[in-house]
Order: C-alpha cells, then sequence, then structure tokens
C-alpha cells in the first residue's frame, strides 16, 4: 500500500468513526427506556440493558476504525505527529476497554444503581485523557509546521477547551448533583467526532498537497 492510499484508508476511516462514535443518535428510533438530557451514553451498553449488544458492537467497531486509522497514519508523519496518532490509538484502545468493563445497570432509571463503577469510570477517564493528549500534541505540531495543519491549527484551540469543558460537564452525578449530564455528554461526543473529521480532512489535505521544498535542518521531513 502506498503513503497515498495509506493517508486517504486512514482518513476515510476516521470519516466514518466520526459518525459511528455518535452511536447515541440511535435513540431518536430506538426505544431504549434512557432520557437523553440525563442519561450517560454508556448506560446505552450496561450489562441490564435491552440493546446492550447493538451498542457494545457498534462500540467496538468504531474503536477498530480508529485504532487502524491512527496505525495507518502514524509511520507517515514525523516524531510529534507520531506520538499524536498513538494517542488516537490510545482513544481507541480505551473506548474498546469501556465496553468490555461496562456500568452493570443504568443509573439514570435505576434507583439503586451507583454512578461509580471503578473499573469502567477508570478506562472512561484514560479515554478522555488518550483524546485530550492526542489534541493537544496535534495543535502544537500544527504550530511547529511540520506538517502544515492548517484546520487543526485554527480550529483545535477552540476544539479542546470545547471538549473539555463539556466532559467536566458531566461529572455531577458523581457529587451527588444529577442532571443535565446526558446533554454535556453528547455535546462531548460530537467534539469528538468533529476531531475525527478534522484529523480525516487534514489526512486528505496533506494527500493532495503539492510537495514542498525540504527545510534546511538536517533531518528535516518533506511533505508529499
Amino acid at each position: 500500500m502506498t503513503q497515498n492510499s495509506r493517508r486517504l484508508t486512514a482518513a476515510w476511516l476516521l470519516m466514518v468513526a466520526s459518525v459511528v462514535y455518535n452511536d447515541w443518535l440511535l435513540q431518536f428510533f430506538l426505544s431504549t427506556g434512557l432520557d437523553q438530557r440525563d442519561s450517560y451514553v454508556s448506560e446505552l451498553f450496561a450489562a441490564d440493558q435491552p440493546y446492550r449488544t447493538l451498542f457494545s458492537c457498534i462500540e467496538l467497531a468504531c474503536a477498530a476504525l480508529v485504532i487502524t486509522a491512527a496505525f495507518l497514519a502514524r509511520s507517515l508523519f514525523p516524531q510529534l505527529l507520531a506520538a499524536g496518532w498513538m494517542a488516537v490509538v490510545g482513544v481507541g484502545v480505551f473506548s474498546a476497554a469501556d465496553v468490555l468493563l461496562p456500568m452493570r445497570c443504568a443509573p439514570s432509571i435505576e434507583r439503586h444503581c451507583a454512578e461509580v463503577n471503578p473499573w469502567h469510570t477508570t478506562t472512561s477517564g484514560a479515554v478522555h485523557f488518550a483524546l485530550f493528549a492526542s489534541m493537544a500534541l496535534f495543535i502544537v505540531a500544527s504550530h511547529q509546521g511540520a506538517p502544515c495543519l492548517p484546520l487543526v491549527r485554527q480550529w483545535g484551540p477552540w476544539l479542546l477547551p470545547t471538549s473539555m469543558a463539556a466532559a467536566i460537564a458531566t461529572v455531577g452525578p458523581f457529587f451527588g448533583h444529577p442532571g443535565g449530564q446526558g446533554i454535556a455528554q453528547r455535546i462531548h461526543l460530537v467534539s469528538v467526532g468533529v476531531w475525527f473529521v478534522l484529523l480525516s480532512a487534514e489526512l486528505i489535505a496533506i494527500n493532495n498537497r503539492p510537495p514542498r521544498v525540504r527545510s534546511s535542518s538536517p533531518g528535516a521531513p518533506m511533505v508529499r
């Protein structure tokens, strides 16, 4: 597989993942019994929920898309971007772990169901860490300009705090203040989808960008 075909394949896998990652949209068509305003998306594949198998399979498929795309793209870029792509791999790996270590029940509708499932809470936190690390690494790389990432440079500094603020706004139930966490989480998931689209667009743009003059600094990469 040539470098160009690898970039394009990675780009389209991320584009598909941006949609699949927001599988909560299926709640508009399925009677899950969960209120989108006050329920975590993880409740859709909680161990006792009727659509657990469906949403688990979708989440695992999305994780596979993200991991494959990141590995395809990783070797095409200099070291700092390679680190960013490995953080994207982490998003996929920890997302899969999130499904394999699910919530036991749905706390938004089950009175005696605890919001904190230690293993699931840990994997969810790891997903967020990997996601924000990927954003930060790519934003830093975009300002270093090798290769040029104009969309990440323009939109990344806005998307990162927006996504982080939405993620923080979901923790109310852990401190005894439930309500509205579902809206905040879905805003966060949309922001992740936008992030995947940005990365996909950059891959396509780099693929179509004409060759640039090699930097005079030793060992500097040349964008093809």
